[in-house]
C-alpha cells in the first residue's frame, strides 16, 4: 500500500476519531441494510441479479440494475472517467489547497463531482448518504481492506450501498489491475471497443515492449523508489505494488530494502537516507510529499549519486488504472532508463 498523506508511518493510517453526526438518521433515510454491506445487493425476479460484478475481494457485488449513482475513490473514479463512466461523488485526494485538481484526479473535472472527503481518513457519511449511492468503488492493497475508507466508519459506509474493490497490491501486477478496472467499467456501460480505448490499450502494450527493450539495452541500472517526508525517507519494495511488480517483470532492476515495514517500505531517518545507492530515483509525486526543490534542504538527499546526476523521475505512486494513464507512466519510465548513466 502506498503511504497516505496524513500518516506515513502505518499501513492503515490514523483511525478516525468517530462517526459522522446524525449518521443513524441518514442510514434510516437511505434504507441501509446488511445485504449491501456484504456486497450481495438486491435481486431481481427469480433471484437473478440484473447487474453483478465479482470484485477482487472475491465478493459478488450485485444490484437490481446497472448502478448510476456511483461514488468512488478519486483515482478509481479518474480511471472510470477515461472509459466514459461518470461518478457522482469521490473520496480521496481530489483538490489541492488552491482548489486545483490533485494529480490523482486525472482528467476529471473536479468541480463536477461531490467531494465526500479530500484527505486520508476523511469521509462525510451524511453527504455520501444524501447522494443515494448505488455503488461504491475503490481499490484494495491488502486482504479485506477498502482503500481510503476510514476504519472507524467503514461498516456504516458499507451499509449504504454495495461496494466493489479492484486489487492493486500483493500479487497483482499493473496489467492485471488494468484489465480488472476495464472489466468493471464494461459492466457499468463502457464500450471497450471504442477507438479511444482500443488505441490506449495498444499504446500501453507498445510502451511496455519499449521498456523491456530499454532495460536490455541499458543493463545494470538500479532504480530506487522513494518518498520524502519531513523526518523520514521511505524506500519502497517492488514486491507488493502492482506497478513496480510489472516494471520488474519487464526487466527493471529495483533496490530492494531489507527492513520493510508492513510489507511496503523501509523507513529511514534522513541521517541514513543514503543507505541504498541507485542510478535512478523514482520519487513519489503525490500532493503532501516532498519534491526535489524542497528536498534540496536535506544534505543526505543532495549527496545521493542519482540526485547529483539529475536522474530523478516522478513516480505515480497510486496509478490511475486506465490504459491511457498507465501508458504515460510506462513511457516516462522508459525515457528514464534509456537516458540513465551508471553512477552508483
Amino acid at each position: 500500500m502506498p503511504k497516505s498523506r496524513s500518516s506515513l508511518l502505518t499501513r492503515r493510517g490514523l483511525i478516525a476519531a468517530g462517526g459522522a453526526l446524525g449518521l443513524v438518521a441518514a442510514l434510516t433515510a437511505c434504507g441501509g441494510s446488511d445485504s449491501a454491506k456484504d456486497g450481495s445487493g438486491d435481486k431481481g425476479t427469480g433471484g437473478a441479479a440484473a447487474w453483478s460484478f465479482k470484485d477482487d475481494m472475491g465478493k459478488d457485488v450485485t444490484a437490481k440494475s446497472t448502478p448510476k449513482n456511483i461514488v468512488a475513490f478519486t483515482g478509481t473514479a479518474a480511471a472510470l472517467y477515461d472509459y466514459g463512466v461518470g461518478v457522482k461523488g469521490v473520496f480521496g485526494p481530489t483538490k489541492t489547497a488552491d482548489g486545483k485538481a490533485d494529480v490523482q484526479a486525472g482528467s476529471m473535472d473536479v468541480n463536477k463531482v461531490e467531494v465526500i472527503g479530500n484527505v486520508y481518513d476523511e469521509f462525510n457519511v451524511e453527504k455520501y448518504a444524501s447522494l443515494q449511492p448505488d455503488l461504491l468503488v475503490t481499490n484494495t492493497w491488502e486482504k479485506d481492506s477498502y482503500w481510503y475508507l476510514p476504519e472507524a466508519s467503514k461498516d456504516k459506509i458499507l451499509k449504504l450501498a454495495p461496494a466493489a474493490a479492484i486489487g492493486v497490491g500483493g500479487d497483482v501486477t499493473m496489467d492485471k489491475a488494468l484489465a480488472r478496472t476495464a472489466d468493471l467499467a464494461k459492466s457499468l456501460g463502457a464500450d471497450l471497443n471504442d477507438k479511444k480505448t482500443v488505441d490506449a490499450k495498444a499504446r500501453f502494450e507498445a510502451a511496455s515492449a519499449k521498456l523491456r527493450e530499454a532495460t536490455k539495452a541499458n543493463p545494470g541500472i538500479k532504480v530506487l523508489v522513494g518518498s520524502g517526508a519531513a523526518d523520514l525517507f521511505y524506500v519502497s519494495t517492488p514486491a507488493t505494488s502492482a506497478d513496480l511488480k510489472y516494471f520488474q517483470s519487464l526487466g527493471v532492476e529495483f533496490v530492494t530494502p531489507d527492513k520493510v515495514d508492513g510489507g511496503f517500505f523501509e523507513s529511514l531517518s534522513w541521517e541514513n537516507a543514503g543507505k541504498y545507492q541507485a542510478d535512478v530515483i523514482l520519487l513519489d509525486n503525490r500532493t503532501g510529499t516532498l519534491q526535489p526543490e524542497e528536498l534540496k534542504a536535506k544534505p543526505t538527499w543532495a549527496e545521493m549519486p542519482a540526485v547529483k546526476a539529475g536522474q530523478i523521475t516522478p513516480r505515480v505512486t497510486e496509478p490511475i488504472y486506465s490504459y491511457e494513464k498507465c501508458a504515460q507512466i510506462v513511457e516516462e519510465l522508459t525515457k528514464a532508463i534509456q537516458n540513465a548513466k551508471k553512477v552508483s
